[in-house]
């Protein structure tokens, strides 16, 4: 009985490895977008661009942290 409760536990460490790296990126990414769009006041198109790289960025030093 033991043995089918231990999955579980497995299975919610991981959801919380990627929701953790998923709100890393998303953080960065709103971040940078909101830094970009209206304290740089650049355009929409490099600002998108930007919150991608920082959030391609951020998720994989998330990714990095959780398989420490």
């Amino acid at each position: 009985m033991g043995d089918l409760s231990q999955p579980s536990v497995q299975g919610s460490g991981a959801m919380k490895k990627w929701g953790f790296i998923a709100l890393h990126a998303a953080v960065a990414a709103a971040f940078i977008f909101l830094l970009q769009r209206f304290s740089l006041n650049a355009s929409l198109e490099s600002s998108l661009l930007w919150a991608l790289t920082f959030a391609v960025c951020a998720a994989g030093l998330a990714y990095k942290q959780t398989i420490r």
